[in-house]
């Protein structure tokens, strides 16, 4: 599988260690940025991976910000990109199977880098079940996705 990483400057070293743990789990990985601690604005990070999963160049995520939530909120601004914050393991794998998220957001200033491989795996492993109930929320999601107004 290969996985879109970034992050803005409080995501990079996170991003570092979580670059090593994928590649050592044998994923493929296209790191889109930021590649130093200097100051940057997440939404340009978040466009570049959500582009990634939009076209297809990457099959999932993985989206660090300081906390999380402002790398979440601009990437599921993105057609077709269904991101989740998530900082425990329930959350990450089931995220996959009922929302079928593409996405993983993790805030650097909130857990470590042992919990965000955590995170990582099970969100890698985690797959959409597909069940009825799901895809009819998910249908109802991509309406809202939709709207013109």
């Amino acid at each position: 599988m290969k996985v879109a990483i970034a992050g803005d400057h409080a995501g990079y070293p996170l991003k570092q260690e979580l670059i090593a743990f994928l590649e050592k789990s044998g994923y493929e990985v296209l790191d889109l940025g930021t590649h130093d601690m200097e100051s940057v604005d997440y939404p340009d990070f978040a466009q570049a991976l959500g582009e990634a999963v939009q076209t297809g160049k990457a099959e999932r995520g993985i989206l660090i910000c300081g906390s999380g939530v402002g790398a979440s909120v601009a990437a599921n601004k993105m057609r077709g990109v269904r991101a989740g914050l998530c900082h425990d393991i329930y959350s990450a794998h089931q995220g996959v199977e009922h929302d079928n998220i593409n996405v993983l957001c993790l805030g650097a200033r909130v857990i470590g880098p042992a919990v965000a491989e955590e995170l990582v795996a099970a969100f890698l492993a985690a797959r959409f079940t597909g069940e009825e109930r799901h895809v009819r929320r998910l249908t109802k999601v991509e309406r809202l996705e939709n709207r013109d107004s």
